[in-house]
């Protein structure tokens, strides 16, 4: 990709709908007491608003998210990336809408449903997304500001 030329806005928000329609698995970044600052791959549900995810509830990740909703994700490689900044809003088995713990387990191929050790449900509602390739892309890369797309 060296040497392309930069993309523009509404190219970079159809090839960022597109990672974010296709995509399964992206990058969690989570910080917070008690488990401090953590990184972690998770499998998630995009529904063109917001991602759920789903991580047992006692792990760092799930601890971080119920003691400081702010969290960070990525997609895709280093030059091609999405960067989403958001707001986790927990959500129990029982508070998912209907079809949805479905739609995560086809989607993802895993449902933390039936598992013995409990698991949580975080719906991430993006606040600001970025999207990259190559330095002369850094100019322009807010796609999303605020929960709300850039024209």
């Amino acid at each position: 990709m060296t040497g392309a030329p930069p993309r523009g806005r509404e190219e970079r928000l159809r090839d960022t709908r597109a990672k974010l329609e296709s995509d399964v698995d992206l990058w969690v970044a989570t910080s917070g007491s008690p488990g401090g600052v953590h990184l972690i791959p998770l499998s998630y549900l995009w529904d063109g608003t917001a991602f759920l995810v789903s991580t047992p509830r006692a792990s760092i990740t799930g601890r971080n998210l119920l003691a400081d909703q702010r969290v960070r994700l990525s997609l895709g490689p280093t030059r091609d990336a999405v960067v989403v900044d958001g707001i986790a809003e927990p959500v129990d088995v029982d508070g998912l809408a209907p079809g949805t713990g479905d739609a995560f387990a086809a989607r993802t191929g895993f449902d933390p449903r039936g598992l013995d050790e409990p698991y949580q449900y975080f719906l991430i509602r993006p606040r600001r997304i970025q999207a990259w390739r190559e330095a002369n892309e850094l100019q322009g890369r807010d796609l999303m500001r605020d929960g709300r797309w850039l024209a």
